[in-house]
């Protein structure tokens, strides 16, 4: 293989004109293909391809790491989101269950009252003097109201 000087001239002639590093800007260089680029490659010293080859590698790295930061600020930016609106959801489950500890204490304690009330019904024939008159008045208003929610038997 015989290597022909006239075309190694003309690319010198090319190459100290600056005609040959104003062909490819950065962004051409890394949006090629590697067809296009090897194409472009012909006739260049192995030196320069080097070169070129290098460049579009620190070229496309910058990239990738460029849209690896952008991904990596936006997915922090939608956990801290999500994180806030499960601390509020926490709260919020938190004040509706200390809300239903309150109700079901409420409610445990008029079951207490009713067991006790049926417990001395039980017992004998009720005497106005055992039971006072707003006693009774409180069980039955409670038992109005929880014998929808809360079932009891006398049994238990």
């Amino acid at each position: 293989m015989t290597t022909n000087p006239k075309p190694n001239k003309a690319f010198k002639v090319k190459e100290e004109s600056g005609e040959n590093a104003a062909v490819l800007s950065d962004d051409e260089l890394v949006s090629m293909s590697v067809r296009e680029l090897n194409q472009h490659l012909r006739g260049l010293t192995k030196e320069e391809v080097i070169r070129l080859k290098q460049r579009r590698r620190t070229l496309k790295n910058r990239g990738y790491a460029a849209s690896c930061r952008i991904k990596r600020v936006t997915q922090k930016e939608e956990l801290e989101r999500q994180r806030v609106e499960l601390q509020q959801e926490v709260a919020k489950l938190a004040r509706e269950n200390r809300s239903m500890k309150l109700e079901l204490d409420a409610l445990r304690s008029k079951y207490e009252a009713l067991q006790t009330f049926a417990r001395t019904v039980a017992r004998g024939p009720i005497t106005p003097s055992k039971v006072a008159t707003t006693s009774v008045i409180t069980i039955v208003k409670s038992t109005e109201v929880s014998s929808s929610s809360v079932p009891f038997s006398a049994a238990s």
